[in-house]
Order: structure tokens, then C-alpha cells, then sequence
């Protein structure tokens, strides 16, 4: 017949490996992506849980780093791992029976601590900045006696000095108000709740030796994040996919020659 001219859909499957579900490659990838994220998913929280261990703090003691009835995650550690400026949770039933308490090391075993020289916190002679007391607040409230820490054992400030049950309001027990390092469980490395996020470094007392390094929160957070994005990026992979190989058959035609 004529020399007329048609034109006709292209077949929607074939080919070599490519249409509407994406290429092998591509389905690999994304199982491969489900896979990992699922891993590095699950293995940030269980590497959470083992490490670290959550806390709601009942009191303003620790104000205005941690206020009453704010979720914390502390690292569990050793005795042996404390430093001067960590804040720390512990349980001791000379203070409080059957409680966990937190508070701020600001003094450890050899130590002599008194309070106060120019209204600040003596450690060992050093006058020690608290850019984490309250604003205009004192470093205590009162003058308490020069005191050195037996070896093996801590003393305790809360941040809030002028309403913390501390170290000071322990002086005439027999270990002078310290407590001791075998009776800490955790060092608080976040306030997760409000998310106030990672504990500022206690620089103040930097002079005195080192300070604790922070525990793998960041490392561990990363992981869920990442793992949570790779899931969430694989899966979507397929539906994506099929809609655009669905797209570029419904456009995609080929020329029918005369017949």
C-alpha cells in the first residue's frame, strides 16, 4: 500500500538488563545498602546499649548543666577511669540508701580541696574556673575546711552549690565527705532529653592532670544514622526505580517504516 508513516510504543520489558524495576546492578546495590544499614543499624544501638546506660535526674543539684528531670546517658566505667571534672553517678548509702546521685568530681584521691580563694574552688593551690556554675553564683554558698582526699576515693560537688546535698554536707562523716571510686557506676557524657547534646569539656581543670576523653556516643550515633539513611535509601530504590522505567516506556517510541 502507500507510502504511509506510523510510529509504535517500544515493548516495555527486554533489552539487556534495564526497564521499569532498574538494572541488576542497581537491585544488587540496593540489597547490598538494605543489608548494610540494617547491620550498622542494629549494631549502633546494641553497641549503645552495652556502653551506655540512661538516667532521669530527680533533683536541680546539677543545675543549670542537668535540671531536674532530665534525661541523661552515661557511660559505664571503672572506678579507675574518673578525672577531675567528670560528672558521675554512683551510689553510696552513707548519703542516700537504695538512690543513684549525680554529681561533679572536683577533687580525687591526694588531692587537697578547699573553698573558697577569691571566690573560687581551691584544688592542690589552684584557684579553678566553673564556667558551669550558674551565672553570678558563687563557687559555695560557704567557707568549708581544707580537705585531702584519701586515696581511692572522691570528692563530690553538685553545680548547683547553693542547693546540692554534696561532698560539703558530708564533712564530719568518717571519710571527711568523699566517696568512694569503686561506688561510681557511669560518667555522664549527654543530656539526650531535651537534646542538649554532649557535656561541655571542664577545662578548668586542665592544669591538674588530664581530663576523661568522651565516651563513643558520636561514633554510635553516626551508625544509626547512616545505617537508618542506607535502609531507607535501598528500599526506596525499586518504587523509584519502576516509576521512572515506567515513565521512559510511555515516552520512549520507534520509528515504523513504509509499508
Amino acid at each position: 500500500m502507500g507510502g504511509e508513516s506510523m510510529t509504535r510504543t517500544a515493548p516495555h520489558s527486554g533489552g539487556t538488563g534495564t526497564g521499569p524495576v532498574g538494572s541488576r546492578t542497581g537491585q544488587r546495590l540496593s540489597g547490598l545498602a538494605v543489608a548494610l544499614g540494617i547491620v550498622l543499624f542494629l549494631g549502633g544501638f546494641a553497641w549503645g546499649a552495652v556502653v551506655y546506660k540512661p538516667y532521669t535526674v530527680p533533683t536541680s543539684s546539677m543545675t543549670p548543666t542537668i535540671d531536674a528531670g532530665d534525661r541523661v546517658l552515661a557511660q559505664r566505667v571503672d572506678g579507675g577511669e574518673l578525672h577531675r571534672g567528670d560528672v558521675v553517678v554512683f551510689n553510696d548509702k552513707s548519703w542516700v540508701t537504695n538512690a543513684a546521685v549525680v554529681k561533679r568530681v572536683v577533687a580525687v584521691g591526694g588531692d587537697k580541696v578547699s573553698c573558697c580563694t577569691n571566690g573560687k574552688l581551691t584544688v592542690n593551690g589552684k584557684q579553678i574556673d566553673e564556667p558551669y556554675l550558674p551565672k553570678g553564683s558563687l563557687a559555695e554558698i560557704t567557707n568549708f575546711p581544707s580537705v585531702t582526699v584519701p586515696k581511692g576515693r572522691l570528692f563530690l560537688l553538685g553545680d548547683e552549690r547553693q542547693g546540692s546535698l554534696d561532698s560539703t554536707a558530708h564533712l564530719t562523716d568518717a571519710a571527711n565527705g568523699t566517696v568512694s571510686r569503686s561506688a561510681v557506676t557511669a560518667r555522664v557524657d549527654a543530656v539526650v532529653w531535651p537534646m542538649n547534646g554532649m557535656l561541655k569539656k571542664p577545662t578548668g581543670f586542665e592544669e591538674l592532670g588530664a581530663l576523661s576523653t568522651p565516651g563513643p556516643l558520636r561514633t554510635i550515633v553516626a551508625l544509626i544514622v547512616v545505617g537508618a539513611v542506607l535502609v531507607l535509601g535501598g528500599g526506596a530504590y525499586g518504587p523509584i526505580a519502576k516509576r521512572l522505567g515506567g515513565r521512559r516506556a510511555r515516552n520512549r517510541t520507534e520509528p515504523v517504516g513504509a509499508r
